[in-house]
This record gives structure tokens, C-alpha cells and sequence, in this order.
């Protein structure tokens, strides 16, 4: 598949992947069998390997043309970072066009109850553990907690 040959041309692992993408693993392996993928997940792995129609990834691996393999890994990580840092950021933008709207229809339809607050509530807490993941602030199951894991099994304790 499509998929695989664009994440070896990078030297990447399907953790890697995963990651920058911000898919599952098995997801991304599910993908490599040939399985179809939801058309969300096949534009978040579009903008990892930076192709602009993401129907590309649907195609057999035969004759795919080297897609942005000029590209080191660590340039391809870093990218991957910022595109998830802008994502927050749009989503934070968002939060606090939509919220304010809210309230002033609230205010002018019933201002004897506040209902926006609770959207406001429900949705600044998906925005706070959007950040969290973006931001590394909740690192309790990230690669580092991993290798740390794998080094105490092993008897390598850092």
C-alpha cells in the first residue's frame, strides 16, 4: 500500500507515524493490510506525507511517485509538530468566536438562565486536553513513558 512505501521512504516506524499523524497504531497497521481507512484518517496521514488529495493514499503502492522524500525525519517530526500546534491554535480560535456568539444569543433569548456555560464547559475542557496532547503537559503514556517501561522490564533501569 501507498501508506507503507511513503512511511519507509522516511525511515519511519508505524509508531512513528501514529504519532505525528495522530492516528492508532492500529490504525496504521489495519491501513498497511490494505483495509480502507475513514476519509478523517486518510487526511491526517495526507498532511503528514503532505499530498494534497487524500484519495492518493487509497491507491496501490506500484507506481507511486517519491512524494516529498526530500525531507529528512527530523524535518518531518518537526513539521508534524507545528501542523499540531497550529491545529490547537485554530481549535482555540475557534472556541473563543463560537463561545462569546453563544452567549450573546443566550443573553438575548433567555438571559434568566445561562445556558451557554455549559458548551463553554464541555467544549474548554476538550480544548484543555486538546493542548495537553499538543503541548506534551499530560506525558503519563507518551514514547518516553515507553522506553522507560521497556528499560525497567529489561533490567536497565536510566
Amino acid at each position: 500500500m501507498l501508506i507503507q512505501k511513503l512511511r519507509l521512504q522516511r525511515g519511519w516506524s508505524q509508531e512513528q507515524l501514529a504519532e505525528v499523524s495522530g492516528v492508532s497504531v492500529r490504525t496504521v497497521q489495519r491501513l498497511e493490510r490494505g483495509q480502507p481507512g475513514s476519509p478523517e484518517t486518510l487526511k491526517a496521514l495526507a498532511a503528514v506525507f503532505d499530498i494534497d488529495d487524500f484519495n492518493r493514499l487509497k491507491e496501490p503502492a506500484v507506481d507511486a511517485p517519491d512524494l516529498r522524500s526530500d525531507l529528512r525525519p527530523d524535518e518531518a517530526f518537526a513539521l508534524a509538530r507545528v501542523r499540531r500546534v497550529k491545529s490547537f491554535y485554530i481549535h482555540l480560535i475557534e472556541y473563543l468566536v463560537v463561545i462569546p456568539a453563544l452567549a450573546l444569543i443566550n443573553v438575548v433569548t433567555s438571559p434568566s438562565y445561562w445556558w451557554f456555560v455549559w458548551p463553554a464547559l464541555g467544549w474548554g475542557i476538550g480544548l484543555a486536553a486538546h493542548g495537553a496532547s499538543v503541548f506534551g503537559a499530560v506525558g503519563l503514556f507518551d514514547g518516553a513513558w515507553e522506553k522507560r517501561q521497556v528499560e525497567k522490564y529489561l533490567g536497565r533501569d536510566l
